[in-house]
């Protein structure tokens, strides 16, 4: 079938990509193999920088309604024009794309796609078996993440209830959450800013995996315990996490320690943080694109150390587990916004 496209937006011309991938020859008498894909897509002509939706629908029909149009990526532009192709269309129909700036809640940061080494090396200091081996990760698109710690001022609005045993300020951290109290907070937020049109008709909010935490955690860095550097005395830890030294046997307000390099603040200390993993025994090593963890595992995977955590807890590739229907005073969580399938 004929691949249609279509220009629905002044700063996003459409375009038909076909890629050529040619085999190379086993023997002169071997002929080449030749293997034709054709990917529907955008050249995007805007502002570098700025993280633009990539949409589609497939009936022209449907142009004019809003929720008919579903999100592929969220694309932060590296130059102007940019190629992108769409390599999720399906072999068969068609589809109409645009590209629209997405204004994302005040208190996300986008996390830009990229490849980091995941977990510790042998020799770093105060190292768990469990951070091990380390793996290449790559997390293929982009996404949202939380600048800080999901507040109890935030979660009551959402779920009406505060569970907290450190209360008396609702820029607190929630914490004593259940793992399932977690992901019903990210299904309901993702139901109610849907309905309000605040973010695309199939996105949605929900906890991150571990790869996208330790991803997000590092911001950008690989073989070091800390986003800012190794810090073998744990010398500048107090700048950015609250921890046994200086937690005073407490949560506090998030955003009052200094944030990594992508704007996240209390990626270390403060509250353990959920995330969406069954926790595996170590890790696989080699290379992993967009890893999910194990089908089942000991509990469900928690990062970042806490107030009553000594330093080397709150290490980048620290790992722990809980089971889903555990909870305390240091258990808490932050959220991811992603697109959803095509």
């Amino acid at each position: 079938m004929k691949t249609r496209f279509r220009r629905f937006a002044p700063f996003a011309s459409v375009l038909g990509l076909a890629v050529w991938a040619v085999g190379s020859r086993a023997a002169a008498q071997t002929p080449a193999g030749l293997d034709l894909q054709l990917y529907g897509g955008l050249t995007i002509t805007g502002a570098v920088g700025t993280v633009y939706q990539i949409q589609y629908v497939t009936d022209l029909d449907q142009t004019n309604t809003p929720s008919a149009w579903r999100c592929l990526e969220f694309l932060q532009l590296p130059a102007s024009p940019c190629l992108w192709p769409d390599k999720s269309r399906p072999a068969a129909g068609q589809r109409f794309y645009r590209a629209v700036v997405f204004s994302a809640p005040t208190n996300m940061a986008f996390i830009p796609p990229g490849t980091f080494r995941m977990g510790s090396p042998s020799n770093e200091v105060d190292r768990w078996f469990d951070e091990g081996a380390q793996t290449t990760v790559t997390i293929s698109q982009g996404f949202w993440m939380g600048k800080h710690e999901v507040t109890q001022g935030e979660y009551l609005v959402v779920m009406g209830s505060n569970p907290s045993y450190f209360t008396g300020d609702l820029n607190r951290p929630v914490e004593r959450v259940y793992w399932h109290n977690a992901t019903d907070y990210c299904a309901k937020l993702t139901q109610q800013e849907r309905a309000a049109g605040r973010i695309p008709t199939n996105s949605a909010y929900r906890l991150p995996t571990e790869a996208e935490w330790e991803y997000a955690c590092r911001a950008g860095t690989s073989d070091r315990r800390f986003s800012y550097g190794d810090d073998p005395g744990y010398a500048s830890l107090g700048n950015y996490a609250w921890f046994r030294d200086n937690g005073a046997n407490t949560t506090h307000p998030v955003g009052q320690k200094l944030p990594n390099p992508w704007g996240l603040h209390d990626m270390h200390g403060n509250v353990w943080e959920w995330c969406q993993d069954w926790k595996s025994f170590n890790l696989p090593g080699g290379i992993a694109i967009d890893p999910q963890g194990p089908a089942s595992g000991p509990g469900r995977v928690r990062r970042g150390g806490s107030w009553n955590d000594d330093a080397g807890i709150c290490r980048s590739a620290n790992r722990d587990n809980e089971k889903p229907d555990d909870r305390d005073d240091n258990f808490g969580f932050r959220v991811v916004l992603v697109p959803g399938q095509p």
